[in-house]
């Protein structure tokens, strides 16, 4: 059978080359990504199955087949590199819950899911669009952040992500509704377990984290510098195979709770598990799911688990042995793949590992690819680690994607490393940096060592992202300057004019979340929206936990450490009034409707179409309900083009202020009951620096017609 060329696909090189030769690999790059990822959802031979979920915390694999269409769109409208969206339903349909965040909407009653034939459609708009501007932006070398070229790669490494993840939530999808794909080949090779052995492996120093001038493309979590000193450590020479796992499985390792964290054994209750998640048996024996088929059990194979389970795995080996034997840290890897001085993936001829879909379409033996003294150090199944990500010394946001890593920057959050079978683009390369939550399903499996030194686990982080600990001191701290609280004031204002209907509020901008504290108060039920997911973790985290920690900059070096707790804040009453969701207030999904009161909280003039939201926010707001608006109308092009401003503007000479342009958006729908009423809004900088704001608020009642 001839291979298939899209499985031989490479990430580019950013740095080098002529502008018109990237410009056509970007181009070749990009379709083949697309046509993937449509090759990847050949496999259904019932589409049917596309609209029922393969695991209960994931949307059902239409979405995903949208999610990647619409990130391109979503993206490059952020950037302003393009002005106009394509289908707004679908790009608010399919922006936002791909992980089991609090804040993303997976209740399937809320949505009215396109057919496939419509998705495709679609798909091929964005393809076209894609294409075009591939073809016509100015590329000038090297790329790098600030380039447009960045957004499109931001697209295609992206979409290569989930072709990953949606073949995983493929292969828990029942086998009689799909199909083989063409030129995807199943490994064919298998024998017995294999009996694994520790080797010994040298302390050393490692420096991790590469520079911005770095000639691949990266996620944000990759940049940075991270120094270590590790100490010698021995570590198995093969991954955990089937047959090696089977023996925790016949030796009771899913009855025995000592083998067991207890987030492991309370998941393991929850779920009933009783082995891995792949396996399975009748009466001829064990057998093995793969994406699209089912195989007698190849005990030569990795075991493919969650982190949950291989951490049982090892508290068992190490009850039988008498070692200290536990999962190795990002770190440990490090050291193991730096020793093998592994090709990074642009630069090998041939894969060197079971990687990059250029071996197998599943995961092989063990012992099929060797690294010196090791096997599958890159490759076969993605190997978790006992570290949580965080980032780097020096890790900065991209401004474009500024939810990519900060939300799993919580320690719920594993690293895994290394790579799988269908490990494409830029997850194939070595400072590859992806983290899932322990109990996450991926073609991950592990290797374990023998080491006495424990893995550090901060349990109380403390925040450092400067807009999220500036948010959370602005609407958490004190009345700065002898000004009351913004945020609390707002709310009060909301509230005395909320009318006599009371039951449901929307506080759109919520940032961190204190008005919507604020207005439970008042209402029987709020929903905070905000854009950004940095922020609106911190009340995510409130709610969940009760308490949220931050570091202060107060001058130079100095620091003060500050934590916000949900008794002392007087919220506890209010814990089943609230609910925070991550939204794009210029596309909001239809399901934000019914509202007795809509507050836009001073986000306005950082909407990309702030003309748009208002024509059409009367539809989300009852009858008689209020809507008010506070806003400081400081227009600037790099959030909002010029012709979507609301006053700020000339028109035939003559000034056109935000409150005359607002009341001319608002008068068809409401009657305005009051204002502008001056509010000042005080943010702290450091110890002595502050920014202060006036904001004007204006109250609107909806007219009864």
């Amino acid at each position: 059978m001839t291979a298939n060329p899209l499985f031989f696909t490479k990430t580019p090189v950013l740095n080098e080359g002529k502008p018109e030769e990237k410009r056509n690999e970007i181009l070749d790059y990009f379709h083949d990504t697309f046509d993937l990822d449509e090759q990847l959802f050949e496999v259904f031979a019932d589409q049917a199955a596309m609209y029922h979920k393969a695991d209960p915390l994931r949307h059902p694999l239409i979405f995903y087949y949208g999610h990647t269409a619409t990130f391109y769109i979503n993206k490059l409208i952020i950037s302003k590199i393009l002005n106009s969206r394509i289908d707004p339903r679908f790009e608010s349909m399919f922006a936002i819950g791909v992980d089991e965040m609090s804040w993303d909407d997976l209740n399937t009653n809320n949505y009215v899911w396109p057919t496939f034939a419509e998705v495709s459609e679609y798909r091929n708009k964005v393809r076209q669009t894609v294409d075009e501007l591939i073809k016509s932006l100015p590329l000038n070398l090297p790329i790098s952040w600030d380039n447009p070229f960045w957004i499109i790669l931001m697209g295609i490494e992206h979409e290569r992500i989930h072709i990953e993840t949606s073949s995983v939530l493929i292969r828990q999808i029942p086998l009689q509704y799909l199909k083989p794909i063409l030129s995807w080949n199943p490994c064919s090779e298998a024998a017995h377990a294999l009996e694994n052995s520790l080797i010994s492996v040298e302390g050393q120093q490692i420096t991790i984290g590469k520079s911005h001038n770095d000639p691949l493309y990266g996620w944000d979590n990759e940049y940075g510098t991270h120094n270590a000193s590790v100490e010698p450590f021995k570590a198995s020479k093969y991954l955990c195979s089937n047959g090696e796992f089977l023996q925790f499985v016949e030796a009771g390792g899913y009855h025995t709770q000592n083998y067991w964290t207890e987030e492991g054994w309370n998941w393991k209750t929850y779920k009933v598990a009783q082995h891995p998640l792949f396996w399975r048996k009748d009466a001829t024996g064990w057998k093995l799911r793969l994406l699209f088929n089912e195989i007698e059990m190849p005990w030569d194979w990795p075991a493919e688990v969650n982190y949950l389970e291989a951490k049982a795995f090892c508290n068992w080996k190490s009850e039988q042995t008498g070692l200290p034997i536990r999962l190795l840290s990002e770190d440990e890897w490090y050291v193991l793949y730096k020793n093998a001085s592994i090709p990074d993936q642009p630069y090998w001829k041939n894969a060197p590992g079971n990687i990059n879909l250029e071996h197998f379409q599943s995961p092989c033996p063990v012992d099929k690819f060797r690294f010196s003294e090791f096997y599958d150090l890159v490759g076969n199944v993605w190997q978790w680690t006992e570290t949580p990500i965080n980032g780097f010394e020096g890790f900065k946001i991209h401004p474009s994607y500024d939810d990519f890593s900060t939300p799993t920057f919580d320690t719920k959050h594993n690293l895994i490393k290394g790579g799988s079978w269908i490990s494409t683009g830029n997850e194939a390369t070595g400072n590859a940096r992806y983290a899932f939550r322990r109990h996450f399903y991926q073609h991950a499996g592990f290797r374990y060592v023998e080491s006495a030194n424990e893995v550090v686990i901060p349990q109380d982080i403390y925040e450092t992202d400067p807009e999220v600990i500036r948010n959370c001191e602005a609407q958490y701290g004190t009345d700065f300057l002898g000004i009351k609280n913004y945020y609390k004031r707002i709310a009060e204002i909301a509230i005395q004019y909320a009318g006599n209907v009371r039951k449901s509020a929307l506080d759109l901008g919520c940032r961190t979340g204190r008005t919507t504290w604020e207005l439970a108060k008042g209402f029987d039920t709020v929903t905070g929206l905000d854009f950004t997911a940095r922020n609106i973790r911190v009340a995510v985290q409130l709610q969940e936990i009760g308490s949220f920690n931050y570091v202060f900059p107060e001058e130079g070096e100095l620091l003060s450490y500050h934590q916000l707790n949900i008794n002392k804040l007087g919220f506890k009453k209010l814990l089943n009034k609230v609910t925070f969701m991550q939204s794009d207030a210029s596309n909001m999904k239809p399901l934000y409707v019914g509202y007795d009161l809509v507050l836009i909280n001073d986000i306005l003039d950082q909407m990309n179409n702030p003309r748009h939201f208002l024509a059409g926010v009367h539809k989300r707001i009852n009858k008689g309900g209020r809507l008010i608006v506070a806003s400081g109308f400081d227009w600037s092009q790099e959030c909002t083009l010029r012709e979507n401003w609301v006053g700020g503007h000339r028109e035939s000479g003559e000034q056109i202020w935000g409150e005359d342009d607002l009341a001319a958006l608002l008068s068809e729908n409401f009657t305005k009951i009051d204002g502008p009423i001056t509010i000042p809004s005080v943010k702290r900088i450091n110890k002595r620096k502050y920014s202060y704001n006036n904001l004007e608020v204006t109250i609107w009642e909806k007219k009864d017609y």
